[in-house]
Parts: structure tokens; sequence; C-alpha cells
């Protein structure tokens, strides 16, 4: 991969804050343009990179699902002291890390984005990987999943788009575990939250955003956004602008935090 496009960012300055994680496989290139139109409207914007991503397949043999966990807490407490509000979004598995975040640091997270939040694997195929993963059975297997490209949509975002040629099969256990993770913890979640599915998503079900979304039940506001042009990496793909305005718009509301008025549920 080049280490340059997938190197961490922060753009913008501002009290309102947004961390954004990016997805298993992924690096920060595919969030930056939501990044780059936050920053736009005046806020601070923060990218980790995620342990293991955006280098080598190599380089993921050597964490867990818990060193993306610890790594998302390190940039949201790093955040924390010095920003009156704070929001985290994350793309794919990133949602889930940013759930979960939401959920056990109430105190920091004041408002919640989930993009095509990896809860639910598209297609038969990869529910059997979902349930062989929790078996080493699918590491003596195939120890090593070969990628030839991204879910994108666009021509010209997709032939600019780094791509990790491979990934340890184990690791899906990781991400398996973070599903499970997120689908205990989504009724924690304290903070008002935007939910935004890509109806032609070929990685994850947008149904699983959509029951997300339904059992966000101690968040004070939910609004649920189905963009019906383009795949999974939603924010490097045609509908990306359509996305940002939708999230813009929605952390914008925090600067009358407590005069939230319900949105619609759906659009």
């Amino acid at each position: 991969m080049e280490p340059d496009k997938t190197a961490p960012f922060e753009l913008g300055r501002g009290d309102e804050t947004c961390l954004i994680l990016h997805g298993f496989t992924g690096s920060p290139w595919d969030v930056r343009p939501l990044g780059e139109a936050l920053a736009a409207r005046g806020m601070h914007v923060v990218a980790p990179r995620l342990p293991g991503h955006g280098t080598t397949p190599q380089a993921l043999l050597r964490v867990t699902w818990r060193d993306w966990r610890d790594e998302a807490v390190a940039a949201l407490r790093a955040l924390g002291g010095g920003h009156r509000r704070v929001a985290v979004a994350g793309l794919s598995m990133g949602a889930l890390l940013a759930l979960g975040l939401a959920a056990e640091h109430p105190d920091l997270v004041r408002a919640l984005v989930l993009v095509a939040p990896a809860l639910r694997f598209q297609g038969a195929r990869m529910r059997l990987v979902r349930q062989l993963a929790r078996t080493p059975v699918l590491e003596w297997a195939r120890p090593w999943v070969r990628k030839t490209g991204t879910d994108i949509s666009d021509p010209e975002a997709l032939a600019q788009a780094p791509v990790l040629p491979a990934f340890p099969v184990a690791r899906l256990r990781d991400l398996c575990a973070l599903q499970d993770q997120a689908t205990r913890q989504v009724s924690r979640v304290q903070c008002p939250t935007l939910v935004a599915v890509a109806e032609q998503d070929h990685v994850v079900d947008p149904e699983g955003g959509h029951w997300l979304a339904r059992h966000l039940t101690a968040s004070p506001s939910v609004r649920c956004v189905s963009l019906r042009r383009g795949f999974h990496v939603i924010p490097r793909d045609v509908d990306g602008p359509l996305l940002a305005s939708e999230v813009g718009d929605f952390l914008a509301r925090w600067r009358h935090f407590g005069e939230w008025e319900p949105q619609p549920a759906h659009t």
C-alpha cells in the first residue's frame, strides 16, 4: 500500500471536533472526503490509522480487535480534554468501534455517526465465514484471504484506492467479536446518532444498520439515511457528497444540544 495515501490525518480547527475511524483492511484514505467536508464547515477532524492497517498484510498478524479498540479509546481521550464537544464517526468496522466508544464513554461522546456499519455480512458465503471464524477450521483451511479491489462504484475513485492485497483470515474472528459487542452495547448509547447505509452495499447488509437504528433506544434522536447510489465505501463513492452534507447538518445541531427536535427516522 502507499504510505502517503493511508496515513492518519488531522484537519481544521474549532471547539467542535470529530474523530473518524476507518474500516477493516481500510485506512484513513477511505474517510478523508468526509473529514475534509466537516473541516470546511469549521470542525476539527482527526482520523487515526488503526493498528495493523494501511501497510502490509503481515502487519495484521500482530494485532487483534483489542488493539483497534485501545487505539480508538486513546484517540478519543486525547481529544476529550481540549474540546468542548466531541463526535465520533466510523465507517464499516470503524462504526462498530465508534458505537463502543459512545456506549462506554458517554461523558466524552456527544454525537455518533455510523456509516455502513459492519454488523452483518452480505451474502450466504460471508455468513458461513462468520460461523467458521469462531473456530480454528478457517485458519487451517485458508490462512489468508486475497483482495483485488474495494467496494466502490465510482471508477475514478476505485482506480485511486489503496488496496491491501491480503489479510489473515484470523482477523475475521476479531471482526465477529466487534459485531457481538456492538449488538450488546447498542442500547447503552445515550447520544444523538445518525446511521447511513448504502442500498447497493456488497460487503455488509444494510439491514444491519437499520437494526442498529431501531435498537438505539437510549439515544435522544436517531436518523437513518439510505443512500441509493454507490457501494460500501460511501465517503469515496458517488453519494459521498450527500453523505457529507447529511453528517454536517446532523452534527451542526449539537450547537443547540438540549434543544434537539425529533428527526425523520428514515430518508
